[in-house]
């Protein structure tokens, strides 16, 4: 294994680099499928590399390919790029200038990050294999991920296994955490309609009333965590949005109910639809009214690679010392590198950014901000891990 020999101080010295480019992504966020100015910035960066550029994969997505001495296997190393359809309430000097869009996820750190060990590893050179930088578009909700591999990613050559970071605000600054196995959850919609009969509130005998049944099917949905599921399963069923009625003194004709279905076991995903619609029933029915349910998958739960999280962990005890990596329960927060971990060995980890009460606030808040002298330690570990997969012993 390499024993990350001057990557740190290399990584450090990337500081001021990294920081010009989060921040600069920071004031001009680009949610999914537009990261058009964010892709041009990234591809111009690999081509001054070296690199083989590709763009427009999955839409706005770039890779670029860095080819060793010798043949060997090739490692996908991804970051996301798009921002969220939230404002910034920061006051800052790189607070984002687009309205109502802001990097609240720290994709913009990822992005940056993941720039700086392709310049890293471009400057060392990799004595075999080949890895792949994959800037993926639209993870929050629109699977970029997804369609970087219908558009082959994957392939050409053919990825061997692949990891990624995510910067998380509950951790000290540069400290990593690993979740083994299901480390973030499969998340997937729900929408529901109950219909009632519409009338005066002055005679809700002559109705039926949607809005009670909704709030009572609410409650029911609750019960499949705390009754319907092996306690030792995690399961979160979440409405977070409901509409209905017209005016107050007329019964409403219908409601809608959107929300999600957040799991960490395969079998209990495929059990959920069933069972919501169960409920549903018999709660409608018991009040006279009718239900409808739109259940859509979304994105699969990210299953942490045995092998692979064993070769993080011990890339951090190299890079950071014994004491580098905390140990995480899995996150009910879904994350579109599950579709890549489908398909190839990968593991994805957590980089710590608490530096204070400004890098505090958690994730898609409006005030979020990451400690950028995180940075330079998600490099190194990107950077080491590459290294020390490269060099992992291949069977004749």
């Amino acid at each position: 294994m390499d024993k990350g020999s001057g990557l740190r101080e290399e990584a450090a010295a990337l500081l001021d680099s990294l920081v010009a480019w989060r921040r600069d992504f920071h004031r001009h966020p680009e949610l999914g499928f537009e990261e058009h100015r964010t892709s041009s910035i990234v591809a111009d960066h690999l081509r001054t590399l070296g690199l083989e550029v590709r763009t427009g994969v999955g839409k706005t997505g770039v890779v670029g390919l860095l080819r060793g001495a010798e043949p060997g296997p090739t490692l996908l190393l991804r970051a996301d790029m798009d921002a969220l359809p939230i404002p910034d309430g920061k006051d800052t000097n790189y607070a984002s200038t687009a309205t109502g869009k802001a990097h609240l996820c720290g994709h913009d750190a990822h992005t940056s990050m993941l720039m700086g060990t392709a310049r890293l590893l471009a400057e060392r050179g990799l004595p075999r294999g080949s890895v792949k930088f994959a800037f993926q578009p639209a993870e929050e909700g629109s699977a970029g991920a997804k369609a970087m591999i219908e558009d082959g990613v994957l392939d050409d050559p053919k990825v061997d296994a692949a990891a990624a970071l995510h910067v998380w605000p509950f951790l000290p600054t540069g400290r990593l955490g690993l979740a083994g196995g299901a480390a973030w959850a499969a998340s997937d919609t729900i929408k529901i309609r109950i219909v009632g009969r519409s009338g005066h509130a002055a005679y809700p005998h002559q109705t039926i009333d949607p809005i009670p049944v909704a709030a009572q099917a609410i409650t029911a949905l609750q019960h499949i965590a705390s009754r319907q599921v092996d306690p030792l399963d995690s399961v979160v069923v979440t409405i977070g949005q409901i509409n209905g009625g017209y005016t107050r003194n007329v019964i409403a004709p219908e409601v809608e109910m959107t929300g999600t279905v957040r799991t960490l076991n395969p079998a209990v995903r495929e059990r959920m639809e069933a069972t919501i619609a169960t409920v549903l029933k018999g709660t409608a029915e018991a009040h006279g009214a009718a239900y409808e349910l739109e259940y859509r998958y979304g994105y699969p739960m990210v299953i942490n690679d045995d092998d692979m999280a064993g070769l993080l962990t011990r890339t951090s005890a190299e890079l950071l010392g014994e004491g580098g990596l905390e140990r995480l329960k899995p996150t009910m927060g879904a994350e579109d590198f599950s579709f890549i971990a489908e398909r190839v060995p990968s593991v994805m980890f957590r980089l710590g950014t608490r530096g204070g009460e400004r890098s505090g606030y958690p994730l898609h808040h409006p005030l979020f901000d990451l400690d950028e002298s995180a940075m330079p330690v998600g490099v190194a570990m990107l950077s080491a891990f590459a290294l020390n997969f490269l060099n992992l012993p291949r069977p004749d």
